[in-house]
């Protein structure tokens, strides 16, 4: 059920692909993705050429890569970001989507350590970051954004975001998932997504302490049902 949910609220995401071929063309392969889910990236990457390494916690979702890559040059690792030795360098390390501010200030701090320890010399880093989230909640007269639908086999699934709810150090993601099946049964359930609050400038102080070196940052531009993202970029 995973893969379900993953396609249908991250899988249509396309803004920040352009940034990520033109980072892939500049520095090369291999390239790591951190965060990889079911592929949105390293895959598109794996189709222009490019050997990818995807990584992430959820065996499921790399099962579904796995099947989906075919031949193409990509290979998952199933792996915590903040705990991980591949034996190997990467001339690109990617984490796309705002997935730097899932893993709590100490968590990023040892993400940031691996990422460095992975890099070859000459190795970038790039991290997409949303600083500020607009709150609104939907329950309370708010804006109801349209949900993202997705039919497999025979059951239609829908998500719609609910609110965006201010949370002491961080911000949560509130959604409504249904499934509605060829007979009309139906389930739902809510759920929530947590992402910790972090500016570029904090971001690079951490990598900096990690031994990186702050480079120029690049954007992915807002979507109308996207936020955008400053991409924050570090040097081996």
């Amino acid at each position: 059920m995973s893969v379900i949910w993953h396609d249908l609220e991250c899988g249509g995401y396309v803004a920040d692909l352009p940034l990520w071929r033109t980072l892939a063309e500049e520095h090369g392969s291999p390239i790591l993705d951190v965060g990889a889910g079911t592929g949105r990236v390293a895959l598109d990457l794996a189709r222009h050429g490019h050997e990818v390494t995807a990584l992430d916690v959820d065996q499921a979702l790399l099962d579904e890569l796995s099947r989906r890559a075919g031949d193409l040059p990509v290979a998952t690792v199933h792996a915590d970001a903040r705990a991980f030795d591949l034996g190997t360098r990467f001339a690109l390390c990617l984490v796309p989507m705002q997935t730097i501010q899932l893993l709590g200030r100490d968590g990023r701090e040892s993400f940031l350590r691996r990422a460095r320890e992975h890099l070859l010399p000459d190795g970038i880093l790039a991290a997409a970051l949303a600083e500020e989230l607009t709150p609104y909640d939907v329950a309370e007269g708010g804006p109801a954004p349209l949900p993202d639908m997705i039919e497999r086999d025979g059951v239609v699934y829908s998500s719609a975001p609910t609110a965006i709810r201010v949370d002491g150090s961080g911000f949560v993601l509130e959604r409504w998932r249904e499934a509605v099946g060829s007979g009309g049964e139906r389930s739902a359930e809510p759920n929530a997504i947590r992402l910790d609050r972090v500016t570029v400038e904090e971001l690079e102080r951490e990598g900096a302490a990690a031994g990186l070196r702050p480079l120029p940052r690049r954007w992915v531009p807002e979507t109308r049902d996207y936020v955008g993202s400053v991409v924050v970029m570090f040097g081996a």
